[in-house]
């Protein structure tokens, strides 16, 4: 990585930009647009209800065809502008903000839809009294213990274990079997998925009995189907504060109803993940079968694998490898981390197609054959696999799995086994009947890892955790170097000035550093004032929206953007080598953060041959 491109501060007098959201087409092709937008929004009415939110004081001012947004907060007492801008054409966005309407997007419908006061929605005006008695308040409270909850015992996205264990008493597996779409409690859930095939058969939800929710996966089929008899695809429905997201994936239609102010691209790539765990278990191969028979029924196919997708959307709340696509690795020496791969590599070289050695979901070392190349979503969707699945912990197994974006038409077999209660090592083959050379491969691995130290020396790094904001270097000179003090440690050369107890230097309270080239992303542990479960979701969908932003593809990726809110400034910095994200205390100044950021990045190029894994191949998406 070109470490001046990392010394270059952004401009503090740059113009900062922030995403403008789907930008819309044109409106000369597919079905008329009043059918659509009268039989959507009654039938999406009565299923939502129209929750109008203004979190922010906002002014539009539109002038020649831009329109900039600027947005108010108060920050202890004061207002400050968020700084940044959207940019449309002449002719976009030109529908009614409130109301219903239809918005096109590459020929895909994009439907706003007015709710009905007095219909059936999430509300609850009318439904059986299974989890009646829980208020929104609880319901809520409820969805953050199990969304952090389960993501903080995996380390959270830090590096560490500092925070505390809250999957102590977890039981996988789906929560409130029994509630329905009539269930008060069901409809005031903030967010929902949903697996259904083209015939409307039900094939998941993340709440509830799939059985009981035939009658409403058939009213989300009987949606797709009447866009799509009209020459046109449905995306998106906003009803209220609720979205409505669609995927549909040849014969398998996902959908997710989400009123968590998320962006859209997060939400559909969340989808997109949890079509991939699919075919991760059953391969797109399972296409034929509704080619034979269209009213095929899944859900036996999946039978046992609730624990595996309900793993998967809670690390939509804390893992940011679900939305940057990029993995982490646990910090090591060099030296550490170079004597697990040349193991791996010997393996790899008997005829192995993957050796992954893990703990959670951080890699410690990863060897590929020649020419193969391991996705960092296929990682994510493998190790959430074999992470939430409690037969492997118990045994070596040996397990058919696909990989996605290696060959969604094929089989893999994976061997794996767990060294320890949180180090597994995984064994990719081609071969169907490798059980017992892999196991030998197996024994030869766990024995040089004993005896090298690798072992000891992973779960001391998982003790100590990772990079501190607090110990960001006094000296932003290149070190040399192998074995960083930082790491784990507190150095006595680092910040100690107002803010010392309340985050890093200039108020850095946290960031996230992804290398570009890497496709691996670094993230700092949390600290004081971001220490709470509420606190860390609140920054991770700040980091999550940002991200969004910044890879608009309807306005393009912007370079820098810097955001003022009453939580936090968020500063991002995109170039060709790498992507940052940083969390200030809402009063830090601009040119400050932008120096610090700087530091920030000269000391991830210090410590780069502990933080991220070096000569690995990239892997190209």
């Amino acid at each position: 990585m070109d470490s001046d491109s990392r010394n270059h501060p952004p401009p503090a007098d740059d113009p900062t930009a922030s995403g403008s959201g789907a930008v819309d087409g044109d409106d000369d092709e597919g079905p008329n647009p009043s059918s659509i937008e009268v039989n959507l929004a009654n039938g999406i009415g009565e299923k939502l209800e129209s929750i109008q939110v203004n979190d922010t004081d906002s002014r539009e001012v539109e002038d020649d065809g831009e329109r900039t947004v600027i947005e108010e907060s108060h920050v202890n007492g004061r207002s400050s502008d968020a700084v940044g801008s959207t940019v449309e054409e002449n002719g976009v966005g030109e529908g009614k903000r409130g109301g219903s309407g239809v918005r096109r997007v590459n020929s895909e419908v994009e439907v706003e839809a007015v709710g009905s006061p007095s219909s059936s929605g999430y509300a609850g005006e009318r439904g059986s009294s299974s989890g009646g008695g829980l208020s929104a308040d609880e319901i809520e409270e409820e969805e953050e213990e199990e969304e952090i909850g389960r993501g903080r015992g995996s380390g959270g996205f830090g590096n560490g274990v500092a925070a505390v264990d809250f999957r102590e008493g977890w039981v996988p597996g789906k929560r409130d079997v029994n509630e329905d779409d009539a269930s008060i409690s069901w409809r005031k859930r903030k967010k929902h998925f949903f697996i259904l095939s083209h015939s409307g058969k039900p094939i998941y939800s993340r709440y509830g009995d799939v059985h009981k929710l035939a009658g409403f996966s058939a009213t989300l089929q009987a949606i797709i189907s009447f866009v799509e008899n009209g020459g046109d695809r449905v995306k998106l429905v906003r009803a209220g504060k609720h979205q409505v997201v669609f995927l549909v994936k040849g014969p398998i239609y996902l959908v997710c109803i989400s009123c968590t102010e998320e962006p859209y691209e997060s939400l559909r790539g969340q989808l997109e993940l949890i079509y991939g765990q699919m075919i991760l278990i059953l391969t797109k191969s399972v296409n034929r079968c509704f080619e034979k028979n269209s009213k095929f029924d899944m859900t036996p196919l999946l039978g046992g694998t609730d624990a595996v997708f309900s793993s998967l959307i809670h690390s939509f709340s804390w893992n940011p490898a679900t939305f940057l696509h990029a993995y982490t690795c646990l910090p090591l020496a060099y030296p550490t981390r170079q004597a697990a791969g040349a193991v791996l590599q010997d393996v790899a070289d008997s005829g192995v197609l993957f050796a992954i050695l893990m703990c959670k979901h951080k890699v410690v070392s990863l060897v590929g054959a020649q020419k193969a190349s391991l996705h960092p979503d296929d990682m994510l969707l493998l190790s959430n696999f074999v992470m939430s699945s409690e037969s492997f912990r118990t045994s070596e197994s040996f397990s058919p799995i696909c990989l996605p974006r290696y060959n969604p038409m094929a089989f893999l077999y994976a061997y794996v086994h767990y060294l320890d209660g949180e180090t597994y090592l995984m064994l990719l083959t081609t071969s169907s009947d490798a059980f017992y050379h892999l196991k030998e491969c197996r024994i030869r691995i766990e024995s040089v890892l004993l005896k090298s130290n690798v072992l000891s020396e992973v779960h001391r790094s998982m003790f100590d955790g990772g990079m501190h904001v607090e110990d960001l270097p006094l000296d932003p000179s290149p070190r040399s170097g192998s074995l960083s003090p930082h790491l784990g440690q507190h150095s006595p050369e680092t910040f100690r000035d107002a803010y010392a107890g309340i985050g890093g230097h200039s108020g850095l309270w946290h960031f996230i550093y992804r290398s570009i080239y890497l496709d691996q992303y670094i993230s700092s542990e949390f600290s004081s004032p971001i220490n709470t479960p509420q606190q860390q979701k609140r920054l991770y969908r700040a980091y999550q929206k940002i991200y969004a932003s910044m890879h608009d593809r309807g306005s393009g990726t912007h370079k820098t953007q810097f955001r003022r809110d009453e939580h936090y400034v968020l500063l991002c910095w995109v170039t060709q080598d790498f992507e940052l994200y940083a969390a200030f205390d809402p009063l830090a100044d601009k040119a400050l953060a932008i120096k610090t950021c700087n530091r920030v990045c000269q000391w991830v190029k210090d410590v780069e041959n502990e933080i991220f894994l070096l000569g690995a191949s990239p892997f190209s998406w």
